[in-house]
């Protein structure tokens, strides 16, 4: 591994890449915190995608796109006079500092969950009105609804114990159920199905279970098995839409298999 010189030496050696490019390279002239937001966000799930595969490779290459976003904004704040790298580093160190007071002060936090709640009320005295006012307008629904309910738990607004979310995750079911049988296309009925996910997003929490991961660990699951399914239509020179379902679900349980070797 570097030593802290040399992580400080690759650092500086970033910006100045970044000065250099800014100055002389017509794309990145021509980048406003704008046009780089959407570039961002999709930077952001590509180093997602390399987290759950646990490419350690790709995490890094990651790493890297999404730091150069971060040198990026910072470079441009400093065009405008607004902040410069030095600023933002600063400020997130002031941040952190104040926010573990377990650290740098007299606070006493012997657990994670303490640290949490320690930090949520650091929060409030900032400023914050709400406690779920951390909780970004733009956060994908399932990352959204954890962060809430995170958040409430921390002050306090959670249920004891797994036994009463299974209880609210099976009542929300049973009125999910009841919605589909009489009014299936109703306004109600996609109400209760939102009420239904959320249920099962607090029961995931209980379990320390990240419901947005565990999603998509499955998606991905699904693309290779059914995947799977295409490269044996192409070999039996067959196209999906002729194969019987029974033939799919047959090649799927394979793929399944071959997963789990």
């Amino acid at each position: 591994m570097n030593s802290k010189q040399q992580k400080l030496e690759a650092f500086s050696r970033l910006l100045d890449v970044m000065d250099n490019l800014r100055e002389k390279c017509p794309w990145d002239m021509k980048q406003t915190n704008e046009s780089l937001r959407h570039l961002t966000i999709e930077e952001t799930y590509e180093l997602s995608d390399a987290i759950l595969k646990n490419d350690g490779t790709e995490i890094k290459k990651e790493l890297g796109d999404v730091l150069l976003h971060l040198v990026f904004y910072a470079r441009i704040g400093s065009e405008k006079k607004q902040f410069d790298i030095a600023d933002v580093c600063n400020a997130l160190c002031d941040k952190l500092i104040y926010r573990h007071p377990h650290i740098y002060g007299n606070v006493k936090a012997d657990t994670a969950e303490q640290v949490k709640e320690n930090w949520e009320q650091l929060k409030l005295k900032e400023g914050n009105k709400s406690v779920l006012s951390g909780v970004a307008k733009g956060t994908p629904s399932i990352v959204k609804a954890l962060r809430m309910q995170e958040k409430a738990a921390q002050v306090g607004f959670d249920w004891p114990t797994p036994a009463q979310v299974w209880a609210k995750v099976d009542e929300e079911l049973a009125e999910l159920k009841e919605e589909f049988e009489t009014n299936p296309e109703s306004e109600k009925t996609e109400k209760e199905f939102g009420d239904y996910l959320f249920s099962l997003i607090n029961l995931a929490r209980k379990y320390n279970i990240n419901p947005d991961d565990a999603l998509e660990k499955t998606n991905l699951n699904f693309i290779e098995r059914f995947q799977y399914i295409e490269e044996k239509a192409k070999v039996l020179n067959k196209n999906l839409i002729d194969m019987t379902l029974d033939e799919m679900d047959a090649y799927w349980n394979e793929a399944k298999i071959n997963q789990l070797k």
